[in-house]
């Protein structure tokens, strides 16, 4: 008689088990898991639960409502969950806009010799939209600028601020930063091991600190007179009240004659508030 094959790899999640698992992200971090991502959360809590040494779904969902394993496995099923596309100079025309306008106008506002810019990157991910700003930033200031700036950057996700945090990436990861800047501030990995490797220059890391931040707190541990607030595409997997709820939070924290930034497609959610719109999600508060 044969023996019977093992059927961990064709295991489903029960559609209760999704509805709780998705309950408790949205209730936790704000996005909405519809039934079109069962099949994405399946393939991502697998790896989780194999690593944790579970043979199943349902051995797993046990384990994480029953069997009080839930508060140990939190920060697992956030970092599987989230989604963390990212690149540098995404969506450069921010940028662009930032260092031509953004940037001169919130100079020209401040009187002091060297005033010092505070930027949040909100979503931070792996940290690429926090160095290609403090990269634009630093390189403003050794072309003459008289300016300093801090540089903040928040993510619920704490394997993509580990990445943040180390400042290493794929050779490849690169290619969008201008050559200019990748020259003077990103350097390239040596020998056999490394050699596909680059690490963002000290002088660019040293301006940038990351943190773990949930954007569904009710209220967030940070400066309230921030210049620039970048917080692109995320926005777009909350619902309409926390969509409203989070902007409201973050514009709080942002200086009068500050800017708050959002993805292109999310400049309708922008709609309240004391603000006016200045370019493709890009909001002045007044």
């Amino acid at each position: 008689m044969g023996t019977l094959a093992s059927n961990t790899g064709h295991d489903h999640l029960a559609a209760a088990d999704f509805d709780r698992i998705s309950a408790l992200v949205g209730e936790t971090i704000g996005i909405r898991l519809t039934v079109q991502k069962r099949l994405m959360v399946e393939s991502r809590l697998r790896k989780r639960f194999r690593q944790i040494g579970e043979s199943s779904f349902s051995a797993y969902c046990r384990h994480l409502f029953d069997e009080g394993g839930l508060e140990g496995e939190m920060v697992h099923i956030i970092d599987a969950i989230t989604t963390n596309k990212t690149d540098f100079f995404r969506e450069d025309e921010h940028l662009v806009l930032m260092e031509r306008q953004l940037v001169p106008e919130l100079l020209q506002r401040r009187r002091q010799e060297r005033p010092t810019l505070k930027i949040w990157s909100a979503a931070s991910s792996n940290g690429a939209e926090a160095y290609s700003i403090a990269m634009i930033l630093q390189d403003m200031i050794d072309r003459g600028r008289l300016f300093r700036y801090a540089i903040l950057g928040t993510d619920i996700s704490t394997s993509v601020l580990k990445t943040a945090r180390e400042a290493i990436y794929p050779l490849g990861a690169i290619a969008p930063v201008p050559q200019r800047l990748a020259e003077r501030y990103i350097l390239r990995g040596r020998g056999p091991e490394r050699g596909d490797q680059v690490r963002i220059a000290p002088a660019i890391r040293r301006r940038v600190l990351f943190e773990r931040m949930n954007l569904m707190d009710e209220s967030y541990p940070y400066d309230r007179d921030v210049d620039i607030v970048f917080l692109r595409n995320v926005l777009i997997y909350f619902d309409k009240a926390d969509q409203e709820a989070v902007v409201q939070r973050l514009l709080g924290h942002v200086r009068p004659g500050g800017f708050l930034v959002v993805g292109h497609s999310e400049s309708m959610i922008v709609r309240e508030g004391p603000v006016r719109q200045v370019a493709s999600g890009v909001f002045q508060k007044q």
